[in-house]
């Protein structure tokens, strides 16, 4: 029997826009509007310049904080949220959980954003409008 209960859908609800909203808010709409100016001094972990790191990020977090919020390919979305904050963490923060260079939050980030890679959207998503 394919049931999950309807708390399980709220809280995959809850989860999304809080980890959506608060991503693109607090991190990516800086970086978006930004653009020009961080573009020359971003980190570049992947060594593939400062600009196209950016610009990836902001992705991420634009655009993939954007579809998670309502639900749409979320796995996709939450795969590539979970892919920048591994890397912020790993190669930014070179794995730190405290410290002055800690990369406690992205790792906190990432946790989120797997569990939602995993479980995806749920029932009240657009996603799940197809079920």
């Amino acid at each position: 029997m394919d049931f999950v209960p309807g708390s399980v859908d709220f809280g995959l609800l809850v989860l999304r826009a809080w980890l959506g909203l608060t991503m693109l808010l607090n991190h990516g709409w800086a970086k978006l509007v930004g653009f020009q100016a961080k573009s020359g001094g971003f980190p570049d972990p992947l060594g593939i310049g400062s600009a196209p790191s950016l610009a990836l990020a902001v992705f991420a977090e634009v655009v993939c904080a954007s579809l998670l919020v309502v639900g749409l390919f979320t796995r996709f979305a939450a795969f590539n949220l979970a892919v920048t904050m591994a890397v912020a963490f790993a190669l930014v923060h070179d794995g730190a959980l405290s410290g002055a260079n800690s990369g406690e939050l992205a790792f906190v980030y990432m946790a989120g954003f797997v569990a939602l890679f995993l479980a995806g959207g749920g029932k009240l998503s657009l996603d799940g409008r197809s079920r």
